[in-house]
């Protein structure tokens, strides 16, 4: 045997030698570890009558302290919440319901938005959620632009008009307002959070911008599944829920306790909701006879709110499609190409 083996053998027998090391540590600690367990658990019943006669013959507590005390059942029945607050507990922490499903003009791959449906929801908006709700992120020129409500630029620049902007500082530094113009964006309601929250009770409206975009919901098994392919995904997670919020006001169960200023919807997480029911048959009046019911009020501006969250969604599909056919035509070229080389050369 030359050196080099006999070296290497050495070596390999030192490594399994060292390898069984934490091996042996770990079953001492296993084989040990019953024992600790024992040794830390507090004594028995038996064990404490077995204690020496001197403690047992220690003077107990004071007579007084001891009568102070309420027996154990009506302690237990002292420090017990009541009834009401588990069960308000409970239903606070139950999941909220799965949003109703609705069809949807902009849905799908060939899906286009409903100029009057966005007509629609933009007077529900601005009659009814923009008292509270800010679309910010939206700027009135926006509002005639293709794919949207295609408002005329004098209707644009007549509603911009008509709501008050803060600009400056002129050239005595000072800020001061002035009617809207079309390439502003809208005004929200409150300054800033802290007045919101003031003016409603401590509640704080969200912005409506990306509202659509930003709510979802998991569909479970197995539509959750189609969702990771192109073409078939659910993308209008957002708008169904939103109307089911709107609709879904109920009265608040008899063993529900709500806070003063807090409504019972099943929708929303918690099941409780700051706003109180914002719509009501006829609270808006249609001018193209579209009915004036709750649903169709919550169905369009939900359709308007997704398109603030997405204005651009019928150029995006359109440009997608065209993407896709070319794709198509593409690898039929590229297949026939090939085809075309390599039929003459043997394989």
């Amino acid at each position: 045997m030359s050196e080099a083996q006999r070296i290497s053998r050495l070596l390999i027998a030192s490594m399994k030698r060292r390898a069984l090391i934490p091996v042996a540590i770990a079953a001492t600690m296993l084989l040990l570890a019953p024992a600790w367990a024992q040794e830390e658990t507090p004594p028995s019943v038996t064990d404490q009558g077995a204690e020496p006669a001197d403690k047992a013959a220690e003077p107990s507590a004071k007579e007084g302290d001891n009568a102070a005390a309420p027996p154990p059942k009506e302690a237990e029945t002292l420090a017990a919440p009541p009834s009401t607050e588990k069960e308000t507990a409970h239903e606070s922490a139950r999941h909220e319901q799965k949003p109703k499903r609705f069809d949807w003009s902009f849905a799908g791959a060939f899906g286009r938005y409903d100029k009057a449906q966005l007509r629609r929801g933009f007077k529900v908006y601005k009659e009814v959620c923009s008292s509270c709700h800010s679309i910010k992120m939206l700027a009135f020129r926006n509002l005639s632009q293709p794919g949207g409500p295609e408002f005329s630029e004098k209707e644009v620049e007549a509603l911009a008009a008509s709501y008050k902007v803060k600009d400056g500082p002129n050239q005595a530094g000072e800020y001061f307002d002035r009617p809207a113009r079309p390439s502003d964006r809208f005004p929200p309601p409150f300054a800033n959070e802290q007045a919101a929250r003031a003016a409603l009770a401590g509640n704080y409206p969200p912005d409506m911008s990306v509202l659509a975009k930003a709510r979802g919901y998991s569909r479970g098994f197995p539509l959750f599944l189609f969702d990771v392919l192109p073409g078939f995904s659910y993308q209008e997670h957002g708008v169904d829920y939103i109307v089911s919020l709107m609709e879904g006001y109920e009265d608040t169960p008899p063993d529900v306790k709500l806070p003063d200023g807090q409504f019972y919807d099943p929708y929303m997480p918690g099941r409780r909701i700051g706003m109180p029911p914002p719509l009501s048959d006829g609270v808006v009046t249609y001018d193209d006879g579209a009915p004036q019911t709750i649903d169709q009020y919550a169905k369009d501006v939900s359709a308007f709110m997704m398109w603030v969250a997405e204005p651009h969604l019928e150029s995006r599909k359109r440009v997608g499609l065209g993407v896709i056919a070319f794709l198509l035509v593409f690898v039929g070229l590229l297949y026939y190409t090939k085809r075309k080389i390599w039929t003459d050369v043997p394989h």
